[in-house]
């Protein structure tokens, strides 16, 4: 009985010390693909399934065969206008007064026109969101239902208006019909004149 009881606890300490560098060994479950798809108007997301993750941006209809709103824009300088590179050239050889150039009396006075220039440049040619024509296009949008709600206020306090002037004229002539009830009785009470 006793052996078998050692042989219990050595079994047992075996497997013990045995399943923790067996769940190691076992090979981990597979990260599920993640697939990224751009969806336009209204064609369906295809369902994920256990192996993959699908992830859908839609679009408007209009997208769809159009250059990718990142490509259709460049800052580089491959894609720079022919007429631009000209213009840089007009400069050459420039010196003095607003040349921003080590050479001449004040030829680093041109220096900070340059540096604004080619950060307003820069911020034109930017593919960031302009807030500026954000701001525009929803003050546009303000703007154009203004006047009919103008119109409209209007004719609610012109009508309000009409309302209470209504009412006043009748309790004035209610009030003016009462004194003259009140008047008339007290004349016929009144004593003849005597001649």
């Amino acid at each position: 009985m006793r052996n078998s009881c050692l042989a219990f606890a050595a079994l047992a300490a075996t497997l013990a010390l045995a399943s923790p560098a067996a769940a190691q060994d076992a090979p981990a479950a597979p990260e599920p693909k993640v697939n990224m798809l751009i969806i336009f108007g209204d064609d369906k997301c295809p369902e994920s399934t256990d192996d993959v993750i699908n992830v859908c941006a839609i679009k408007v209809e209009a997208e769809r065969y159009r250059i990718p709103k990142e490509l259709r824009e460049s800052s580089s300088p491959a894609n720079e206008a022919w007429n631009n590179k000209v213009l840089a050239y007009q400069t050459v050889g420039a010196s003095g007064t607003n040349s921003c150039s080590p050479t001449g009396a004040g030829g680093w006075t041109g220096c900070s026109a340059q540096l604004i220039n080619a950060a307003y440049a820069e911020k034109k040619n930017s593919s960031d969101v302009k807030f500026g024509e954000l701001i525009a296009a929803e003050r546009e949008k303000r703007l154009s239902t203004i006047d009919a709600d103008a119109a409209a206020t209007q004719a609610r306090v012109e009508q309000a208006e009409k309302e209470h002037e209504a009412r006043q004229r009748a309790l004035e002539e209610e009030q003016q019909k009462a004194e003259a009830d009140a008047v008339v009785p007290a004349e016929l009470n009144a004593a003849p004149p005597k001649n």
